[in-house]
């Protein structure tokens, strides 16, 4: 069976015909439970999230925020397997009809083994993997397997990157590319939007991949503001949080299902 790299680029293609960005929605797999992870990526994605990456939990994430690790911790503590998130990835698109990528670090994949987390991954209805740790100059082989089964590579870029690295990063990468930055602290917000506005232009510049951007939005404003010059809005601190916060699972649930909502509505304003 081949993955979903096509529904991946489609949905992309769909999204900026009707003049806006993607809601791509960030949840790890296993928190609170497997079973609750699933409803809840169930949830953000019937209500308006357009691609959802599901977090394959590690040990030592060290590219997340404390909000993340917790939820991590949580469902490791929980006996999360490789086998969990596929059935997630595969429960999610089945539900929705909608892409399901993989957010995971490259150490886990590796020990899995390439070839059968890629066929896996594909099996499952994925559309492709998120790979944070992945230098591009040493991603041949994932590449070549992500190929084969239909996946797309999705790599990710800084304000740091220069213009020939991009340029790398977006020849080699598929379906989009990860523009990463950061709010900040309370007050630099805007200084921050600035940035990732040019690392959007500047990564545009270097390919043809559509450029979605992870920067800390929260709020309906929020998503509205970077709507306004990247391909997608990526989401995950937010939603994880709301989950945190929850006194149970299904508060939990509905707490994410009306964070989709809002989001979506923002990343439709235009204007």
């Amino acid at each position: 069976m081949s993955g979903n790299i096509q529904l991946l680029d489609d949905t992309l293609a769909r999204t900026r015909e009707e003049g806006r960005a993607a809601l791509i929605a960030y949840l790890p797999a296993g928190f609170p439970t497997v079973e609750g992870s699933i409803e809840a990526i169930k949830a953000v994605l019937d209500a308006g999230a357009d691609i959802v990456e599901v977090g394959l939990p590690h040990s030592d994430p060290v590219l997340d925020g404390p909000v993340i690790q917790t939820a991590d911790d949580i469902a490791l503590r929980g006996g999360l397997k490789i086998a969990d998130v596929l059935r997630t990835v595969r429960e999610a698109h089945q539900a929705t009809g909608k892409p399901v990528l993989v957010m995971t670090y490259w150490n886990p994949v590796d020990r899995y083994g390439v070839d059968r987390f890629a066929q896996e991954l594909a099996d499952a209805g994925g559309a492709g993997c998120i790979l944070p740790d992945l230098p591009v100059q040493e991603a041949d082989l994932w590449r070549e397997h992500a190929a084969k089964h239909g996946l797309a590579t999705v790599f990710v870029v800084a304000p740091s990157s220069r213009d020939a690295r991009l340029a790398e990063i977006t020849a080699a990468g598929s379906g989009f590319v990860y523009a990463a930055s950061l709010m900040g602290v309370t007050g630099t917000r805007d200084s921050v939007g600035e940035q990732a506005r040019a690392l959007v232009e500047r990564t545009r510049a270097a390919g043809k991949l559509p450029v979605c951007v992870g920067i800390g939005v929260s709020s309906a404003a929020q998503a509205a503001e970077v709507a306004e010059f990247a391909d997608g809005v990526i989401v995950g601190s937010a939603f994880v949080k709301r989950m945190l916060d929850a006194p149970d699972a299904a508060v939990g649930v509905e707490a994410v299902r009306a964070l989709a909502a809002e989001l979506a509505e923002g990343v439709r304003r235009t204007g």
